[in-house]
C-alpha cells in the first residue's frame, strides 16, 4: 500500500483567489478540491466540478477534462487524478493567470443543484465501528456483546444502491413489519424507531475484473476517496427482521450521500497509525502489512447535528448530538475493507459505494446514533428547548459533518450530508 505523497498542493500557506477558499472554517480551501457533480436550472445532466470555497468549477466547461463522466474519472487510473489535482491547484492558486479565463466557470453553490458524486451500481454497507459494534451488542447480548468474528473478518451486508440520495433531500418514515406484543402476530405499521448513523462512504476509482482480487499493497489504488454517508435504520423492522440473514427493509429506504468525493489525495496530511488495542488479534496476512499499520488510518472529526422542526419555525439553531473520530472508532482500514471485499474474487466498478457502518467513539457521547445515545430508547435525549428524543420525529432534520486538521496544517472538510424526515404515506 502506497499512501499519497505530500506535495506542492497540501502546502498550508497557499491560497486561492477566491476569496471565499481563505475562510479559517471553508470545508474547500484549495488544499482539498474534491470531485462531485452540478446541475443548473432546467438543466437534466449533470457536470462535473471541484469545490472551491463555496463555489463549484465546471471542470469540462473550464477545460480541465474532455467530457462529464465523473466514472470515466474516476476509472483513470490514480496518477492522471493526481495530475487533475496539480492543474486545479495551479489554477486556483493566489497569484494564477487563470483567474480571468475561470471565473465564468465558476457558480455560487448555493445557486446550483449538487447531485450525487457519482453513479453507483452497487452498495457495500460494513459493521467496522468496534465501540458501536459493541455498545448494540451490549443492549441485545449483555454477556457476549461481541461476536466471535468481529475481530477477523471486516462484517457487511449488501444494501440498496437504487435508494442512495443527495445531500438536501427528504424521505418518507418507512412502513414495515413489527413484532407483536407478547403472543400476538406482527402488525405493518410505519417505523417507531427511526434512527442515523454516522458513517463515511468510500467511493471505488478503478474496478478490478471477476476473479482477480485486490491485495492489499493495491487496494487504495482502487479507491477515489471518501464521501458522508448516512444509512437511516428503522429499529424496530430491524429487530424483527434481522435474523438469519442480517438487515433488509430496516435498512433499505434511504441512505444519503454527501455531494462531494474528498480524494485520497486531499487526505495525505492526516494520515496516522493504524492500531488495534493490545491483546487482540493479528489479521490474517492478507489483510495485514507494514505500510497499513503505519498510515492506514485517517485523522477525521465527525458530527451529527439535529435541526427539529420546532427549532426551525422559531430560527434556532441546530443541535450537536455527537461527535467522533474515524480513526479512533474504526477497527478496520479503507484498505482492508477493498481487500476482504474481493478477496472471493468479487469484482468492483467505478462509483461503487462502501459504507464504514457507524462510526461511534469509546465514550457513550461519541456514539453515532440514537440507539446507543439513548441506551436502545431507555434514556431520551435533552434538547436545549426541552425536547427530548429517543428516536427521530416527523420534521426532524439531521445534518452529518466531517472536516480533517492537523496541527500546522490547513483544514479540509467534506460539505453537509443532510436529509428531512416526512411522516409515512398511507398504504394501499
Amino acid at each position: 500500500m502506497s499512501a499519497p505523497a505530500l506535495d506542492a498542493t497540501h502546502d498550508p500557506a497557499l491560497r486561492s483567489w477566491v476569496a471565499s477558499a481563505n475562510a479559517a472554517d471553508a470545508d474547500f480551501p484549495v488544499q482539498n478540491l474534491p470531485l462531485g457533480r452540478f446541475r443548473l436550472a432546467g438543466e437534466t445532466g449533470w457536470r462535473l466540478a471541484t469545490a472551491i470555497g463555496d463555489q463549484v468549477l465546471d471542470l469540462q466547461a473550464a477545460g480541465f477534462v474532455d467530457h462529464g463522466d465523473m466514472a470515466r474519472l474516476l476509472a483513470a487510473p490514480a496518477v492522471e487524478r493526481r495530475a487533475l489535482r496539480l492543474a486545479l491547484s495551479r489554477a486556483l492558486r493566489e497569484g494564477s493567470d487563470e483567474a480571468t479565463r475561470l471565473a465564468p466557470h465558476l457558480y455560487a453553490m448555493s445557486s446550483v443543484e449538487l447531485g450525487l458524486p457519482c453513479d453507483t451500481r452497487d452498495y457495500t454497507d460494513f459493521y467496522v465501528g468496534i465501540h458501536h459494534a459493541t455498545a448494540v451488542g451490549r443492549l441485545f447480548r449483555p454477556d457476549n456483546p461481541l461476536l466471535p468474528n468481529y475481530k477477523w473478518v471486516p462484517i457487511g451486508y449488501h444494501g440498496r444502491a437504487s435508494t442512495l440520495a443527495a445531500s438536501g433531500h427528504t424521505f418518507v418514515r418507512p412502513h414495515g413489519q413489527l413484532a407483536g406484543a407478547a403472543g400476538e402476530p406482527p402488525v405493518l405499521a410505519p417505523t417507531k424507531r427511526l434512527d442515523y448513523e454516522l458513517e463515511l462512504g468510500i467511493v471505488i476509482g478503478a474496478g478490478n475484473p471477476a476473479g482477480q482480487p485486490v491485495p492489499l499493497a493495491q487496494a487504495e489504488d482502487h479507491v477515489a476517496g471518501l464521501t458522508l454517508l448516512n444509512d437511516w435504520s428503522a429499529r424496530d423492522v430491524q429487530a424483527w427482521e434481522y435474523q438469519p440473514l442480517g438487515p433488509f427493509l430496516a435498512k433499505n429506504f434511504a441512505t444519503t450521500l454527501s455531494p462531494w468525493i474528498v480524494t485520497l489525495e486531499a487526505l495525505a496530511p492526516f494520515r496516522r497509525a493504524f492500531e488495534r488495542p493490545e491483546g487482540d488479534p493479528a489479521p490474517l496476512p492478507y489483510l495485514d502489512s507494514e505500510a497499513n499499520r503505519r498510515a492506514g488510518a485517517f485523522d477525521l472529526m465527525l458530527e451529527v447535528w439535529l435541526h427539529t422542526a420546532a427549532q426551525r419555525d422559531r430560527g434556532e439553531a441546530p443541535v450537536c448530538l455527537a461527535r467522533s473520530n474515524f480513526a479512533e472508532a474504526a477497527y478496520w482500514t479503507v484498505a482492508q475493507l477493498v481487500t476482504h471485499h474481493t478477496v472471493n474474487g468479487c469484482a468492483l466498478s467505478p462509483g461503487d459505494v462502501m459504507g464504514t457502518g457507524t462510526l461511534s467513539g469509546p465514550r457513550p457521547e461519541q456514539a453515532g446514533s440514537l440507539l446507543e445515545l439513548t441506551q436502545g430508547g431507555r434514556q431520551p435525549v435533552a434538547l436545549p428547548d426541552g425536547d427530548t428524543r429517543t428516536f427521530l420525529q416527523d420534521g426532524d432534520r439531521i445534518t452529518l459533518r466531517a472536516f480533517a486538521q492537523a496541527p500546522g496544517g490547513r483544514r479540509i472538510g467534506f460539505g453537509d450530508c443532510t436529509a428531512t424526515v416526512l411522516p409515512a404515506r398511507p398504504l394501499g
